[in-house]
């Protein structure tokens, strides 16, 4: 990924973009610094790297440099479109030398810098560290990004507060922060948006799930996004609660514990042989109409007599009064998985619908 990302053409094109932006900038020199520099470090590090290399041909005043880093700036990623990325990784470098130089002694011109800069590429993890030190000053800057007209300003007032961004630092942003931010995107028309929006609730849904069910019932209760989009939202903002079998979450989606519904699980073989599927069924019937969510978990032995637990998604629909619904799984038992090591011993199935626990399956695991 690293050399797919960085590499002579991606390096030339930001070389050409200095030396047009940036009088007397040599991007020959900058090209053979960044890409010799490049084979002993990884993806971050090389992000790092271009940023040590354009720092050398820059200004040592921050000021002077935030304005060098704009005027070789490319032209922002189209606004017209609903779903875009968040750019290339090559501009990442303002950002970069935004925090590097401006964090400590000039937060407003490097807040500035970062505005213009998430709009080539997305400063999520650069606007992090303005949180953390100046955490009334981001924030008057993030209320007022949350209405600003490009929709990637937008989406990093959401996605660069996230509690747990993927690859970044930890930020200590409290829930009464939060809200307002969300408060002002969750009705926003652009894809790009509301799904780092419902990427923040399942964030945040692992310490306060009460916390996000509830901002989704006002928001439901409002009416100022379409509802066909807030019910992705929800959807997507739950899946780790839908996971966990949360009573909550499934009354927020329609699947309600209590439903009246039988389920049978029946196992086709109670030996199974590690590269083998384990095969089994699950029968529902209700005397109603009843949407029903079926996940199944399996419960794995680990060594020392210890188990774990994985989630997995079975089947989403409805079952019908006087109707059944049958569902046959075949789950393959990999051995020597990289990710996830199996171990022979005794392991179980258990049925989950509607967020409760309805059957248990009992199989052993053999070498062969």
């Amino acid at each position: 990924m690293a050399d797919a990302l960085f590499n002579a053409d991606s390096v030339g094109q930001l070389a050409a973009e200095f030396a047009a932006g940036v009088p007397g900038f040599d991007a020959a020199r900058f090209a053979r610094d960044a890409l010799a520099g490049f084979e002993s470090r990884a993806l971050m590090a090389r992000m790092d790297w271009l940023a040590d290399c354009a720092q050398a041909q820059l200004s040592p005043e921050f000021a002077v440099m935030a304005d060098q880093l704009e005027a070789a700036m490319p032209a922002p990623l189209d606004p017209d479109l609903t779903d875009d990325d968040f750019g290339h990784f090559i501009h990442a470098v303002p950002g970069i030398l935004a925090v590097r130089h401006g964090l400590q002694d000039d937060p407003d011109r490097a807040l500035d810098l970062l505005l213009a800069a998430t709009q080539r590429f997305s400063m999520e993890f650069y606007i992090r560290d303005f949180i953390n030190l100046w955490p009334e000053k981001t924030q008057a800057r993030l209320i007022d990004w949350a209405q600003h007209d490009n929709y990637h300003v937008r989406r990093l007032v959401s996605e660069g507060t996230r509690p747990k961004l993927p690859w970044a630092k930890a930020i200590t942003m409290s829930t009464e922060a939060r809200q307002p931010l969300l408060e002002a995107l969750q009705g926003d028309t652009t894809r790009y948006v509301t799904r780092s929006v419902a990427n923040h609730l399942n964030d945040l849904s692992k310490s306060e799930p009460d916390t996000v069910l509830q901002w989704l019932g006002a928001w439901q209760a409002g009416g100022q996004q379409d509802p066909k989009e807030l019910g992705w939202m929800t959807k997507h903002a739950l899946r780790t609660l839908v996971k966990q079998g949360h009573e909550g979450a499934m009354g927020r989606l329609g699947y309600h514990a209590d439903a009246p519904i039988a389920v049978r699980a029946t196992l086709q073989d109670a030996h199974v042989a590690m590269g083998q599927a384990v095969t089994f069924q699950v029968e529902i019937e209700a005397s109603q109409t009843v949407p029903v969510l079926i996940d199944y978990r399996i419960r794995f032995a680990r060594p020392g007599g210890k188990t774990s637990e994985k989630v997995f998604k079975l089947k989403q629909t409805e079952v019908r009064g006087g109707k059944p619904c049958v569902v046959k799984k075949a789950h393959k038992l990999k051995g020597g998985a990289s990710t996830f090591t199996l171990h022979p011993g005794a392991h179980q199935i258990i049925v989950q619908v509607n967020g409760r626990d309805h059957a248990t399956l009992d199989f052993d695991l053999t070498q062969t």
